[in-house]
């Protein structure tokens, strides 16, 4: 136990030098992005960066989110007003609507904060804080790949480390993973994937209901997006699903058609519906605000798009309506593993595959999980998908024991092991929102 320790603190301060080093050297300082952020909009994107330059290193991962934390905080508890560049016109609704919000350099910012991140690391080297006492023992596996497209438009976030990141000391285990798949440019999936965590990790309901704090989150974000898209002239958009992992619940939120997969013992459980514009409820809602769904290829809003809800999206809203719909589902211990993936996936693999390609992987590699997302990426590419494909799978048992439980309750031995095929999709009934 004690020789446990004691690697554990040499790996922390091997981080710790590791990011003064970087600090101290040309390549430690961010290239100037110009940029103004408003309050608001700040936590986030400072968080994003400094998660990017501590997250690279060897080292636990659990110091790394408490660096970022320390260094934010720290940063944003000054008077920020020394940061304010301009002031800016934001427009809500109508023109009598019309307020001023306070823009931040956010390059004079980031300075300021990596300063405080200096300072904090060089103090930790003395005096190490103490590790978390519990964390979700989850194992997790990601891949995501251009394909055919022009473009990679797709970001993932996976954050194991969610009560560390945001400071919660409160015992219950949190965990947060997200796909974001845009469309018309990167900018709305690159702002989702940086600010919807920091939504949620902050609202006033996080404690007493994570259901309604995801939900918020993302019209948060889409309402904090459409004033920056205002403003930069941005017209890009983004679909996403993101999943909280909270003691024993899974709470899901999404907008448009990036999906959650549950499977429990073998079976896929459908946790969640994806937002088409061809589905009755949002068709009816679309026309109702004086809009249209029409075919063109496949069905979509007024002529356009083919999902019809998104952050983003300024030119059509509010027919793509910021309103994420959220489902919430108690883990017993029988769940095998939880799948994130975006359009591109499901739309080339049906969710009765999914345990089948993951399973059977399994049984290929012993038990080991780490690479199964690129099989299922190389299944939906395989499948006929040109489309940007991001896959994750997040493991809610030991990869090895799933296979073992298995295993055990195998067929015969000239009999496929899996066979998932044409059925067995269970549909979730614990729901919110």
């Amino acid at each position: 136990m004690a020789a446990a320790v004691e690697e554990e603190a040499t790996a922390a301060r091997t981080l710790l030098t590791a990011v003064l080093q970087d600090l101290a050297g040309p390549e430690g300082q961010p290239r100037p992005r110009n940029q103004s952020v408003s309050r608001d909009e700040a936590e986030g994107e400072l968080s994003e960066s400094v998660l990017r330059l501590v997250r690279g290193r060897s080292g636990p991962a659990w110091l790394a989110a408490c660096l970022v934390r320390a260094a934010v905080h720290q940063t944003l508890q000054a008077d920020l007003d020394s940061f304010v560049e301009r002031k800016q016109d934001v427009v809500e609704g109508t023109e009598n609507d019309a307020q001023t919000e306070d823009l931040l350099s956010f390059d004079a910012l980031l300075q300021r904060c990596l300063t405080c991140l200096q300072d904090i690391a060089s103090q930790w080297q003395i005096q190490l804080p103490s590790p978390p006492s519990n964390a979700h023992k989850l194992y997790v596996s990601i891949h995501a790949i251009r394909n055919t497209r022009r473009k990679m438009e797709d970001r993932h976030v996976s954050i194991l480390e969610f009560n560390q990141l945001f400071g919660f000391t409160d015992g219950v285990e949190r965990s947060y993973f997200a796909i974001f798949d845009g469309h018309g440019g990167l900018d709305a999936a690159n702002y989702a994937a940086s600010h919807v965590h920091v939504m949620v990790a902050r609202h006033e309901a996080l404690m007493s209901d994570p259901a309604r704090a995801l939900k918020e989150a993302f019209q948060r974000t889409d309402a904090m997006f459409l004033k920056r898209a205002r403003r930069q002239k941005l017209r890009s958009g983004t679909t996403g699903v993101c999943a909280l992992l909270e003691g024993d619940r899974i709470h899901v939120a999404w907008l448009g058609d990036s999906q959650a997969l549950l499977v429990r013992q073998g079976i896929p459980v459908i946790l969640m519906e994806p937002h088409k514009p061809e589905r009755e409820d949002e068709r009816e809602r679309i026309e109702s605000l004086g809009g249209c769904v029409t075919f063109m290829g496949c069905w979509r809003v007024n002529g356009t798009l083919a999902v019809s809800r998104a952050i983003g999206d300024i030119d059509q809203k509010p027919y793509v309506s910021g309103e994420a719909d959220v489902s919430s589902h108690t883990v017993s211990g029988s769940e095998d593993f939880l799948v994130l993936a975006c359009d591109g996936f499901y739309d080339a693999v049906s969710s009765s595959e999914v345990p089948g390609l993951v399973l059977g992987y399994l049984q290929e590699k012993g038990g080991d999980g780490q690479h199964v997302a690129e099989r299922l990426v190389s299944a939906a590419k395989e499948g006929g998908s040109s489309d940007n494909i991001t896959v994750l799978v997040i493991f809610l048992r030991d990869p090895a024991k799933v296979l073992e439980d298995y295993l055990a309750h195998g067929s015969g031995e000239d009999e496929p092991l899996f066979d998932f095929g044409g059925g067995g999709v269970e549909v979730a009934s614990d729901h919110a929102g």
